[in-house]
């Protein structure tokens, strides 16, 4: 199976989106959802030796009880895995989703994802995690981390979902903005929505010419899709377009052409995701 939308909850407040979105997702491509938790180190981090300074007439009996609540705590850790998985499940089924599976994992997330990836068609993780800084402007580090390694598109979930009537395409004639315009044109997720294709920038030539490729890949695929070329910084005026056009979905390349993207996510792309408050699609 290589069609699956796979769907990692955490308990963070995100998590309930990710489940609306992943249903969406599902009752418009006819696809499986797989809910995955991962309990990873983060769960350990408290884990520590507290008997190393005890004497010897109390140390067996010490690590005897510190063992036993090591057991404990293990077992309350994996229960609440469970009981996310459990909520997660309810929520896309009440959504009118039946094919549902559930995954509790452990180790690190993104290793994780490297074991299901090949499975998925989309990989959909909240904006911000359980244990991630809400300091204004920051991005979970599982978020990042996931990006640069997937190479399934990766479905950002906003804090709250919405029904998506229009899609947002950030173009910018790199390998990443092409294969999302592709993407666009293959799947059934996008065959109702109004899709406005952007290069924002100077208008040159080869700008025109990547719109006109862009479109007629799209028309070919039955999406009569709007282009524009619009001045100015990409980080700024896609936002802004989002804000007062009310668009309900950004597709974009994870990188710009020009990106080192094994060392840093593209800064217009890290904007996106930071500033917009609807779901923001990255393809590699």
């Amino acid at each position: 199976m290589t069609d699956k939308i796979i769907a990692l909850v955490d308990g963070s407040i995100y998590s309930e989106s990710v489940c609306h979105h992943a249903a969406w997702i599902a009752r418009k491509t006819q696809a499986p959802v797989e809910l995955i938790h991962v309990l990873g180190r983060r769960e350990a981090r408290d884990k520590a030796d507290l008997s190393g300074a005890i004497r010897l007439g109390a140390r067996t009996k010490l690590m005897e009880e510190l063992a036993a609540l090591d057991a404990q705590r293990a077992k309350l850790v994996s229960h609440r895995g469970r009981a996310i998985l459990e909520d997660a499940q309810a929520i896309v089924s009440t959504d009118g989703v039946s094919d549902i599976t559930t995954r509790l994992r452990h180790g690190d997330l993104v290793e994780a994802i490297g074991t299901v990836e090949g499975e998925a068609r989309v990989i959909i993780i909240g904006k911000r995690g359980e244990a991630a800084d809400f300091a204004k402007g920051h991005l979970g580090s599982n978020l990042e981390r996931i990006v640069r390694a997937a190479h399934r598109p990766v479905f950002v979930a906003s804090r709250a979902f919405n029904p998506v009537q229009s899609v947002l395409v950030a173009y910018d004639g790199g390998a990443s903005a092409m294969k999302a315009v592709d993407h666009i044109a293959r799947s059934p997720l996008f065959a109702d929505l109004a899709v406005t294709v952007v290069t924002v920038g100077a208008e040159t030539p080869d700008a025109k010419k990547g719109l006109a490729d862009a479109k007629a890949l799209l028309g070919a695929a039955g999406i009569d899709a709007e282009t524009r070329i619009v001045p100015g910084q990409p980080e700024t005026e896609l936002g802004k377009m989002v804000e007062e056009e009310g668009f309900g979905m950004v597709v974009m390349g994870a990188y710009g052409h020009s990106r080192i993207r094994s060392l840093v996510i593209g800064s217009t792309t890290t904007e996106m995701v930071r500033s917009c408050k609807v779901p923001v699609v990255l393809m590699r």
